[in-house]
């Protein structure tokens, strides 16, 4: 996507916790040829006032900037998300200034849950818009680009180039469809049990911050101590978790985590010596 909408030389906008920066090996500088300016949004969230004063105005030293990237949920942010409100200053900015404008909706519709935006809603405000089927949707694997004829075209051609086509897909495509078709609305769930957890973390001992849940992503900070060693507990005790730095530990809920497996973890979150 961001090829799509980048030339070499060129520079991408996007917040410094974005997933397009983090966790694709350089995949902006490698695949695009292009440099990436970082701005420092609240937990990942852009402004338009953060993105103005960053645009490079046209000068010989500068990398034309030409793409604005919005994440939402924010991975890293614990799952915050933008509502429409946000989002639509965004898009004027962009179009005011000449840029392209992408989603990485990876974790979009636990946003459409969350705030009660209408997916429909959103394709005017963006170029390109990625979704993934296999996060809280769970189909086993599966993303899908959308955009206009002409961006969706120029994709194939890119994901062809890069060795990215597959054959006999199609039952992968149904379980996707399904995941679209009757996993959407079961996300509060999700969000319910994740709200839940977060609040018994909240009264323990060892636990010195969590950080305020929207969707499924929880993000707290120890108090004292190596997270390794408390993630290292919880496994002892049949609960998986993973650390982000060395005081921060991340639980995620999806559609495999039922009430009875939330509450057999809040007991064990209680108890952890």
């Amino acid at each position: 996507a961001i090829k799509c909408f980048t030339q070499p030389m060129d520079e991408v906008i996007c917040d410094q916790a974005s997933h397009v920066y983090r966790y694709e090996v350089g995949g902006i500088a490698y695949h695009s040829l292009a440099s990436v300016r970082l701005l420092h949004g609240e937990r990942g969230i852009l402004t338009p006032d953060l993105i103005e004063p960053e645009i490079n105005h046209e000068n010989i030293h500068y990398p034309n900037t030409s793409l604005v990237v919005v994440e939402n949920t924010v991975n890293k942010g614990g799952g915050k998300c933008y509502h429409l409100s946000q989002i639509a200053p965004i898009h004027h900015l962009c179009n005011l200034k000449g840029l392209k404008i992408h989603l990485d909706g990876a974790r979009i519709f636990n946003a459409l849950v969350a705030t009660g935006d209408e997916a429909h809603q959103y394709g005017q405000y963006f170029d390109g818009i990625s979704i993934c089927l296999s996060k809280g949707l769970g189909a086993p694997v599966g993303s899908v680009l959308l955009g206009s004829k002409h961006t969706i075209a120029k994709a194939k051609k890119i994901r062809k180039s890069f060795g990215g086509g597959m054959r006999q897909s199609g039952f992968l495509a149904a379980a996707g469809i399904y995941a679209l078709d009757n996993n959407i609305s079961r996300l509060k769930d999700d969000h319910h049990h994740a709200k839940t957890l977060a609040y018994a973390l909240a009264e323990t001992d060892y636990v010195h911050h969590v950080i305020p849940v929207e969707t499924n992503i929880i993000l707290f900070e120890v108090a004292k101590g190596d997270a390794d060693k408390i993630v290292q507990k919880f496994k002892d005790k049949g609960m998986l978790c993973s650390t982000t730095n060395d005081k921060t530990i991340r639980l995620v809920t999806h559609l495999d985590i039922s009430p009875t497996m939330v509450d057999e973890a809040i007991e064990l979150i209680k108890n952890l010596k």
